[in-house]
């Protein structure tokens, strides 16, 4: 891509009235645009990052037996009146609105019991089980407040899985092994060692659940950590029962401030229940599914590495979720601009993602640029370098700078 071609510009201008750094930098940056307080457009640069974190995702859900589907957004009153989630006093979050015929309808904030509903077509027997799906879809909650940029939006990317078990046995193993695979996730994006599994409310889902929270200044939750039993505890359930349950003490806990990355809801049956999601077991008795609900923010993931992998300069980005590899930068007259265009076309026939600043503006303004952008390589040709026939390269996250012949830089970025 040239950048000349980006319909999107920098700017150096901070937001009006936008004061989480995830969305300034983002904003600034080109990647996304706001709407409203908490609804975004993503533009070609913010959805390449999306798309590649989805990726991440969903090669590990994939690994687990997970099935990828998509679910419809308009919800019908009647699926969520069977468990009482409807009712606004019961979940307050749902936006709502009615058809052409006076019909009520929701936008869905999660899909739970549509998933229940859906699955009922295709499940009869115990040999049908398990059955594991997700899906990333973009979920609408009527948020009181959002100010946490995408880390906390009302319209927002989300991958939900729900899993289906004969017995709880099988339940059990497929929620350990979701635990692994997110655990993998985290640490494939870099956050592993800054994310902990944490006991935590439920809110409308279930009574407890297990959430994902990883340590950042800018995160809404707060979090009681002991380091060396790997164990922590949402504030929302802090108390001496709970304490008690998990074998430790108050005096032995540190308080950090997270943003919530991901959740886990083991509903063992009781969803199944209320809904009667049922199967025929092997000696013809009807059962109930055992039930469970698996959630990833995307967004809100690309808002909290935005936060943790940025500097004073601007974004980072890790290499697998950057929106390309290379950012190619030409300085110069005729010669740099012909020696460029060739390198570009050699690099993407090679298969690298090039984003290549072709403009004819002030070379600070480019440098600048590519750093606000934050892309892992900057590749550098100048008629100044050319007489050598060498080219820089800088590594964006640690400043490193490097000159190269042109098969030196081929095989660096190899």
């Amino acid at each position: 891509m040239r950048v000349s071609k980006l319909f999107t510009k920098t700017s150096k201008n901070i937001p009006a009235g936008e004061i989480a750094k995830n969305a300034q930098l983002l904003i600034r940056a080109g990647f996304i645009s706001k709407v409203m307080s908490g609804v975004y457009v993503y533009s070609p640069l913010g959805l390449r990052v999306l798309e590649k974190i989805k990726q991440i995702i969903r090669e590990e859900m994939d690994a687990v037996g997970g099935q990828e589907l998509i679910m419809s957004s308009l919800q019908k009153k009647e699926t969520w009146d069977i468990t009482g989630r409807w009712d606004d006093k019961v979940v307050d979050m749902w936006f709502k609105s009615k058809l052409k015929d006076g019909t009520d309808v929701g936008f869905a904030w999660s899909h739970e019991e549509a998933i229940i509903e859906m699955l009922k077509d295709y499940l009869a027997s115990y040999k049908d089980l398990p059955i594991n799906v997700y899906q990333f879809q973009t979920k609408f909650r009527n948020e009181l407040r959002s100010k946490s940029g995408i880390m906390r939006g009302r319209e927002f990317v989300m991958k939900d899985m729900y899993s289906c078990s004969k017995d709880e046995q099988q339940h059990t193993q497929f929620y350990n092994d979701t635990i692994d695979a997110y655990n993998r996730v985290f640490e494939r994006l870099g956050l592993k060692d800054d994310t902990y599994m944490t006991f935590a409310s439920g809110g409308a889902f279930t009574q407890f659940s297990h959430e994902f929270q990883t340590i950042c200044d800018a995160g809404e939750d707060t979090i009681y950590l002991h380091r060396g039993k790997n164990i922590a505890i949402n504030e929302d359930v802090m108390d001496d029962e709970n304490l008690s349950k998990l074998g430790i003490n108050r005096d032995e806990l540190e308080k950090v401030k997270t943003a919530e990355v991901g959740n886990i809801f083991n509903f063992g049956t009781k969803k199944s229940e209320d809904t009667d999601f049922s199967f025929t077991d092997s000696d013809g008795t009807k059962k109930f599914v055992y039930f469970g609900s698996y959630g990833i923010g995307v967004t809100r993931l690309m808002g909290v590495m935005v936060e943790k992998f940025s500097d004073e300069k601007g974004l980072v980005w890790p290499e697998n979720i950057s929106p390309y590899k290379i950012y190619l930068l030409r300085i110069g007259g005729d010669e740099a601009t012909t020696h460029a265009d060739g390198l570009y076309k050699e690099l993407t026939d090679k298969g690298f993602e090039v984003l290549y600043d072709d403009r004819d503006i002030h070379p600070g303004q480019k440098f600048a640029d590519s750093e606000l952008i934050g892309i892992p390589y900057r590749v550098t040709v100048s008629d100044r370098m050319l007489e050598n026939n060498q080219y820089e390269l800088v590594e964006r996250k640690n400043g490193e700078k490097i000159v190269l012949t042109r098969e030196q830089l081929l095989a660096k970025l190899g």
